[in-house]
C-alpha cells in the first residue's frame, strides 16, 4: 500500500459473519440442519464474497484506477463501483455485450455509473477471450498505473481472501454450499475447511467448464486441487442471469417462510439447488447445511 492510499479495512468490515440457523421442514424432516452463512451483511456496499475478494485486491491496486469486467448484472461490478466512490479511487468496468451501449441502464449498471464507474461495453467475443482488446489501451481505458482485475475479481489474491471463509466454519458445518460464477469464492472457501468438511458449488452458468476453472484457481494459488468438493450442474435455470418461473416460486417462497430477501441469480440458485439434494436424501440425518448467502437482490438496499 502506498503511502496515504485509502485501505480497504477503513471500511469496517462486519467479520466474521454471522451465522444462523433457519428452521426449515424440508431439511428437519430428513434430521438435518440448514444454517445460513450471512456473508451479505459484511458490508452493505461490498457484501458477501466480493468483500473476501476485492479486499486484498484493494489492498495491492493501493489507490489506483481499478478496471475490471462484467456482465450487465454482475455484483462484481457493482461492488467494484462501490469500493471506488467510498475509498476515493476511479474504476471502469467493461461490460459484456455492445449491443448494451446506449441503452438505458439496468439497476445493477445505473448503481455502477451512479457511484462512478465508467462503463465500457465490448462484444461477446473479445469479452471471452478474458484479455485485454487493444481498442481499450486505444481508447485510453488503460495506463501504466492501471490496476486490472479479472472477472468477479477471482485471481489468486481473491482466492486466498476467500480461503477465511472456510476458517470461519470450521466445527459448525459438514457441508457448505455456494454459488459459482467465476469459481473464485468456492477455490478458496474449500481450501479454508477443515479435514472432513466438504463444500458443493452450484453453477449459476451452463457449459460445464466451471471445473477446470475452480481447479486452475487452487493450482494458481496453492500449488494443487485443496480441500473436498465437488460442483452440482443442475441449477443453472438455463445460464447466467436467467430466472425460470421454478426458480422464482422457490425463492418467493423462501422468502415468505424465513423473512430474508433472496438474491435471483446466485443465492436462489444455490439455496434451489440444496434444498433439492435435501429432499433427495442426499445428505445423511445430523448433517449441518450451511448455505453462504453471498449477496442481496439490487432493489434490497
Amino acid at each position: 500500500m502506498t503511502p496515504g492510499a485509502p485501505g480497504p479495512g477503513r471500511l469496517q468490515p462486519a467479520l466474521p459473519s454471522p451465522l444462523q440457523p433457519v428452521d426449515d421442514e424440508r431439511f428437519t424432516r430428513h434430521g438435518v440442519q440448514l444454517l445460513l452463512k450471512r456473508d451479505d451483511l459484511i458490508h452493505p456496499d461490498l457484501p458477501g464474497n466480493k468483500w473476501r475478494k476485492l479486499a486484498p485486491n484493494l489492498a495491492a491496486a493501493a489507490g489506483r484506477t481499478v478496471l475490471t469486467f462484467g456482465g450487465a448484472y454482475s455484483n462484481h461490478l457493482r461492488a467494484t463501483a462501490a469500493a471506488g466512490r467510498l475509498l476515493g479511487f476511479p474504476t471502469i468496468g467493461v461490460v459484456r455485450g455492445d449491443e448494451l451501449a446506449g441503452r438505458p441502464l439496468n439497476p445493477s449498471l445505473a448503481r455502477c455509473a451512479a457511484d462512478g464507474m465508467r462503463l465500457h461495453f465490448v462484444d461477446r467475443r473479445a469479452y471471452r477471450a478474458k484479455t485485454l482488446p487493444a481498442a481499450l489501451t486505444d481508447d485510453g481505458l488503460v495506463g501504466e498505473e492501471t490496476y486490472v482485475l479479472p472477472e468477479g475479481g477471482s485471481n489468486t489474491a481473491a482466492v486466498h481472501g476467500c480461503a477465511a471463509l472456510g476458517t470461519e466454519l470450521h466445527g459448525l458445518a459438514d457441508t457448505v454450499g455456494v454459488a459459482v460464477g467465476t469459481g473464485g469464492t468456492l477455490a478458496g472457501l474449500a481450501a479454508g475447511l477443515a479435514p472432513g468438511q466438504r463444500a458443493i458449488g452450484f453453477p449459476v452458468l451452463r457449459g460445464g467448464f466451471l471445473g477446470d476453472d475452480v481447479l486452475a484457481l487452487q493450482r494458481a494459488a496453492f500449488g494443487s486441487r485443496a480441500g473436498d468438493w465437488h460442483l452440482d450442474d443442475r441449477f443453472h435455470c438455463g445460464g447466467y442471469a436467467r430466472v425460470n418461473p421454478a426458480l422464482e416460486s422457490f425463492a418467493a417462497g423462501f422468502e415468505d417462510r424465513h423473512g430474508l430477501p433472496v438474491e435471483r441469480l446466485y443465492v436462489a440458485k444455490m439455496l434451489y439447488g440444496l434444498t433439492a439434494l435435501a429432499t433427495e436424501g442426499r445428505f445423511p440425518a445430523g448433517t449441518r447445511v450451511a448455505a453462504v448467502v453471498t449477496g442481496q437482490p439490487v432493489s434490497s438496499r
